[in-house]
């Protein structure tokens, strides 16, 4: 009687994979000391100029850097949109143009503080830190609001029988305004700041997400609300000095 079979043991794949009915195969890369952005740029230009792939190959880069990508182009789109949400609020708030372009203005004076802290703590700008330094927006915003709704009241308390005011008059109302803001203010960051100190000193699973989204808040206390009490009563005086 013949052999039914010969049965023989070589060595092959342990798994065969597949995505989009195609095989695939994966090479990880792990990153350290700099930017994933900027890596996988540098990568995709080496591997373009020194790699050619055979007929039916494809390349694709996945992982935390496809991510990445979607969550930046959707943030070309939210960013632009929560600016003009932020500009009509202060517009319908003032019901003038100058007062809400003041605050406009200044935003990106706020947000320095923010961009010191990530420098100084070694955070690459991420997703989440671009997240951080909207949310920091909105704080310098409303800081400004404040700030610039009771130099209005003041100016017009200070305003003559005519309605008009002169210099004097114009830095009297300035003073006034800006130093009825700086104890609510100091309670609102010391607030603010007791709330984010121990997401950035806190650890466990996902703490480095949240100390990144922190950090540009954390950073802008110091420097939001100095812009708000130092030179936003200097713009104020320039744009009403002539009434």
């Amino acid at each position: 009687m013949g052999d039914l079979a010969s049965i023989r043991v070589n060595d092959g794949p342990p798994m065969l994979k597949s995505e989009n009915a195609r095989l695939s195969n994966w090479i990880y890369v792990d990153l350290r000391g700099r930017d994933l952005k900027s890596a996988v740029l540098e990568m995709q230009k080496v591997v373009a100029e020194q790699v050619k792939l055979p007929d039916g190959v494809s390349l694709s880069w996945s992982g935390q850097f496809e991510y990445l990508e979607r969550a930046s182009a959707k943030l070309k789109i939210v960013l632009p949109f929560t600016l003009a949400i932020i500009f009509v609020l202060l517009y319908i708030t003032f019901n003038r143009v100058r007062d809400a372009l003041l605050i406009m203005g200044t935003l990106p004076f706020a947000l320095i503080g923010g961009v010191w802290l990530l420098y100084l703590l070694h955070y690459n700008l991420s997703v989440a830190a671009a997240v951080g330094f909207i949310a920091l927006a909105g704080v310098a915003a409303e800081f400004g609001v404040i700030m610039v709704l009771y130099l209005n009241h003041a100016l017009v308390k200070h305003r003559d029988e005519n309605g008009q005011l002169d210099e004097q008059a114009l830095l009297a109302a300035i003073r006034e305004g800006a130093v009825l803001r700086v104890r609510p203010k100091v309670m609102t960051v010391a607030t603010i700041m007791a709330g984010l100190l121990p997401i950035m000193w806190g650890g466990g699973v996902g703490s480095e997400v949240m100390q990144r989204i922190a950090a540009p808040m954390v950073g802008g206390m110091i420097s939001a609300p100095l812009l708000s009490m130092l030179v936003i009563p200097a713009l104020y005086k320039l744009l009403h000095r002539h009434g």
